[in-house]
């Protein structure tokens, strides 16, 4: 069960131009730390490392809801990123704790996850001067834009406000009080005339000032659209003439140039690369919730799509220390479970192998399916672990004998993220010959 929203004030912390929090506040630092990372090392977060890297990449303020795991129970939150140079600003409000529960259960997956045609509630967030900092990807569609393209535009560019019965635009009358709201009605200002209602609570910023709303749109004639036109069946031949198989081409020209396979490459160009080929990524993911294919993969993950995102959120910290990880090619390796929660189980896998490997060292991820289950290896060329420790270091706030950093609270929660979905993580090491560790889910 969740908690109510905590009343601490905002707490705020820094990333430098390679991602490392290089300051923040003593709740910031303890995440991070049961995170099994700690001040001055890439940020362990993954939800909130991605959000501050969209207001980087974009050079606007971001203000999006995220989840970090916990040793004992997960923390829901409103993170707003803000960029200053290469550096980024981090402000974390309205802390939500909820039990650790399992990530198939959607515990993990940001709010605008898996978003549908017609599907209600859709999010939105603008700033004191109404300007859009964050849209899902849901109501952006039904807009007729995206999200990236909304930000820094006046909502009213999308949307038509309504009077209510009292001849009121319960939006306005809620910016003048500071006061939350709902009842708006609004218009598209482009595509369909479906009439969309606006809620939204209003938002400070860290010094008490009046800093915007954070809200919910749902659509009273969309339900009813959507069930009466299937989106699959009208559109799936369009988009995979159209976009669906475009795309996957680009994927894969991209994913060739990341790997440096038609020669040696400025590593600038691969990173380039690596950019589109995420890009490309979403705009699938995109098009499969587009199609309503989003609710029966909801629990399906791909663990080669999912090593490749992985690798580009530890890509800064191996190339500081001269560390290549080599990511064998293969096809997909479907599984059941939650992205996030895989994506944070393989962060926190390659973290500690970047963190343990020697300068100028290769790290390997490999594949494999047998006896049901699909699993991931990440091998490292570092000391390796003692047999006594192997178990030991699984266990919360336990570290291998001479390691230093860290909270040993790391390989804990990826054991308990694996298990809740149905899977574990194993390890195999010998005393300097370096250790592999395994991520096995039930395969698809």
């Amino acid at each position: 069960m969740a908690t109510a929203p905590s009343d601490r004030g905002p707490v705020r912390g820094r990333l430098d131009e390679q991602d490392r929090l290089i300051s923040a506040d003593p709740d910031l630092v303890a995440l991070q730390t049961e995170a099994g990372s700690h001040v001055g090392s890439q940020l362990a977060l993954p939800q909130i490392l991605s959000i501050a890297r969209l207001a980087r990449k974009l050079g606007v303020p971001i203000y999006r809801n995220a989840i970090a795991a916990g040793s004992s129970q997960d923390v829901e939150l409103w993170v707003r990123a803000t960029p200053e140079g290469e550096e980024v600003s981090l402000v974390l409000e309205r802390w939500v704790y909820r039990a650790a529960a399992g990530p198939r259960l959607g515990t993990l997956v940001p709010h605008e996850q898996h978003v549908e045609i017609g599907a209600a509630p859709d999010e939105w967030a603008v700033n004191e001067d109404l300007a859009i900092v964050s849209m899902s990807s849901g109501l952006a569609e039904k807009l007729g834009t995206t999200p990236e393209e909304a930000i820094g535009k006046p909502l009213t560019r999308f949307l038509k406000l309504e009077e209510n019965e009292d001849g009121e635009l319960p939006l306005l009358v809620a910016a003048t009080s500071r006061s939350e709201f709902e009842g708006q009605r609004a218009r598209p200002r482009q595509g369909s005339d479906d009439v969309i209602m606006l809620r939204g609570v209003s938002v400070t910023s860290t010094d008490g000032r009046f800093a915007g709303f954070q809200g919910e749109a749902s659509g009273e004639g969309m339900a009813s659209r959507a069930s009466a036109v299937d989106p699959a069946s009208q559109l799936d031949e369009i988009i995979d003439e159209a976009l669906r198989s475009p795309l996957d081409r680009i994927i894969e020209s991209a994913d060739r140039i990341v790997q440096q396979s038609e020669g040696p490459l400025r590593s600038d160009y691969a990173d380039y690369a690596g950019d589109i080929a995420a890009a490309g990524r979403h705009l699938l993911s995109v098009i499969r919730s587009m199609n309503g294919e989003g609710e029966q993969d909801r629990d399906r993950v791909d663990l080669v799509a999912i090593s490749t995102e992985a690798i580009g959120l530890l890509e800064p910290a191996a190339r500081a220390k001269g560390v290549t990880i080599v990511s064998e090619p293969s096809r997909q390796i479907p599984a059941h479970g939650d992205r996030r929660g895989v994506v944070q189980i393989l962060v926190n896998l390659l973290g500690n192998a970047v963190r343990h490997s020697p300068d100028g060292s290769t790290i390997t991820i490999t594949f494999d399916r047998s006896d049901g289950f699909a699993r991931a290896h990440v091998a490292d060329q570092g000391p390796g672990i003692d047999p006594e420790d192997q178990q030991r270091i699984f266990e919360r706030f336990e570290r291998a004998k001479g390691t230093e950093g860290g909270s040993g609270l790391g390989l804990a929660i990826a054991r308990r993220l694996a298990r809740a979905m149905g899977g574990e993580i194993s390890l195999e090491s010998e005393p300097g010959q370096g250790a592999r560790f395994t991520l096995s889910l039930p395969s698809v």
